[in-house]
């Protein structure tokens, strides 16, 4: 997937909002090369999310623990809840899917999918 810069009438001699959507994508090619296979883009331009396993058990803990990462400045203590699911269950049953978001990062120590969790 490629993004580009928008080209805006007016823009062209300005050059500040090309530039800061320049900005904001390189930051996440950077962060996303700084860990690689580690981090996926989410539906959310501003967030990015742990890879999960292709095929988990239900009810068992992850082998690492599921991050949720801010590109943008989220104050620390903010309460992050993720939620999932696919084309069979638009919503998966999910244990422990809060944590407090720190340095721009969220982890989720124990994020379980309960039953068919639709992941």
């Amino acid at each position: 997937m490629c993004v580009c810069p928008l080209a805006l009438p007016g823009a062209e001699h300005s050059g500040a909002l090309p530039g800061k959507l320049r900005s904001a994508d390189r930051s996440m090619v950077e962060v996303l090369a700084d860990h690689p296979g580690e981090l996926v883009r989410t539906d959310s331009p501003n967030f990015l999310c742990s890879v999960l396993p292709t095929h988990w058990r239900c009810n068992k803990t992850l082998p690492i623990a599921f991050k949720v990462v801010a590109l943008g400045d989220v104050p620390d203590g903010t309460l992050v809840t993720v939620m999932a699911g696919n084309d069979e269950n638009y919503s998966a049953e999910l244990r422990n899917a809060s944590a407090v978001m720190k340095n721009q990062v969220a982890r989720f120590n124990d994020l379980r999918f309960v039953g068919r969790s639709g992941r």
